[in-house]
């Protein structure tokens, strides 16, 4: 067996057993974040353009963030539709790496490769290239996308969690891909507190006191992500750790307009 594959055969099966710095040429990377970094790269058999996420898990937090990694895997093995981000494949790397820190002589240092289609880029850079808000057309055809793809998570009583301009992807035809499924629930309803503070809604903040959430966080999400791409900022802002603020400007079309009234009502 190959260094770095789990020895439990359903773990295993998760991961492809090719070694993916042989498989995989031209790596750049194309952005980064808390989880590691993205890297642009090419499939030395295939000349396939692909999107590699390089995750790492070590230390005390190791446990968790291997069980967080798993289930990401496992949510994006289900996804089969347009407007998903494309599953290519998992594959893990073990190094050896040895430290003394907090009563640790020694531990795996795990790398794993997660590979999915190559896109351009998500809503969320469109607004920082252009350093401007988004067109009305062009917030519509996003968000149209993304309502299909919603529609369809829903459908299989699977919660995104995490929708937000910069989990919006945009492939270079066009087409609209949701991603970023680390936040994903496989279980609707749900009651865990996941997902980003200024998109998140009152079902989710209230859900460890006061009971279960579904799919209509979702909803409540992309309306906070419509108005991030006509304001170029969530409606929900924090200053000096004060409580967040309703901060509303958004003066597009009475048909827009009316399209978030109903996504709120929707979303209750």
């Amino acid at each position: 067996m190959r260094k770095g594959v789990p020895r439990d055969p359903e773990i295993a099966d998760l991961f492809y057993k090719d070694d993916p710095e042989e498989l995989f040429i031209g790596l750049h990377e194309i952005g980064h974040g808390s989880f590691g970094a993205v890297y642009f790269a090419t499939n030395a058999h295939t000349n396939e353009v692909v999107a590699i996420k390089k995750m790492s898990y070590s230390g005390k937090q190791a446990h968790e963030k291997w069980q967080d990694i798993l289930k990401e895997v496992k949510f994006l093995q289900q996804l089969r539709h347009p407007n998903t981000i494309e599953y290519k494949g998992c594959y893990l790397k073990e190094h050896t790496a040895w430290v003394n820190k907090n009563n640790y002589s020694g531990y795996y240092f795990n790398l794993l490769q997660l590979v999915m289609e190559y896109c351009l880029g998500s809503a969320s850079d469109l607004l920082e290239v252009h350093k401007k808000p988004l067109q009305e057309v062009e917030i519509a055809a996003i968000t149209h996308g993304a309502l299909q793809g919603l529609a369809y998570l829903h459908s299989h009583a699977l919660i995104h969690r995490d929708i937000k301009a910069g989990n919006i992807l945009l492939t270079e035809p066009g087409q609209v891909k949701l991603a970023d499924f680390g936040s994903a629930s496989m279980a609707s309803p749900a009651n865990s507190f996941v997902g980003t503070p200024y998109w998140m809604a009152p079902e989710v903040i209230l859900a460890m006191d006061e009971g279960q959430y579904d799919g209509k966080v979702d909803i409540w999400s992309l309306g906070i992500t419509c108005i991030e791409m006509g304001e170029q900022r969530a409606v929900f802002i924090v200053l000096f750790r004060i409580t967040p603020y309703y901060n509303y400007k958004f003066t597009y079309s009475a048909t827009i307009k009316y399209l978030m009234c109903s996504w709120y009502i929707c979303a209750r």
